[in-house]
């Protein structure tokens, strides 16, 4: 099965997909938010049906101690809001230093600071894809 991860970002979101055998994360791309729910929708709802994506994951950030703070009941709302327009399921996972995760993967390939910023989103996306598609094995 096909998955796509979301990490949501109030500036970018950060996208991955998982390979066709649902086992490996991997980078995709990254969404510019445009100051409009309904089009960054959409614009996520182009990339599920044009990956064929049949699940889509979003990063929950939860606070260390594991409670739901006001960022993980925005993310909650908005994956309820992106199930009625992706037409597949949505489902949240926790994403608790999945970008500490991302940045230390990128400082570790030799990627400049400057260049991560680039790419930690989606980065960060293909951590939470992973731990989720391990979780299911």
């Amino acid at each position: 099965m096909r998955v796509l991860a979301l990490d949501l970002g109030s500036k970018r979101v950060g996208v991955a997909v998982s390979d066709l055998t649902g086992m490996i994360a991997a980078p995709l791309t990254v969404v510019q938010r445009s100051g409009s729910r309904r089009r960054d929708h959409e614009a996520i709802a182009r990339l599920v049906a044009g990956e064929e994506a049949e699940l889509v994951v979003v990063g929950l950030p939860l606070n260390m101690d594991g409670s739901r703070g006001p960022a993980a009941a925005a993310a909650d709302d908005e994956a309820r809001a992106l199930a009625t327009v992706v037409g597949v399921p949505v489902v949240t996972i926790d994403e608790r230093r999945t970008t500490v995760t991302a940045e230390q993967v990128l400082a570790q390939r030799g990627v400049r600071a400057k260049d991560r910023r680039a790419v930690i989103d989606q980065v960060a996306a293909a951590v939470i894809l992973q731990h989720y598609l391990d979780s299911q094995s």
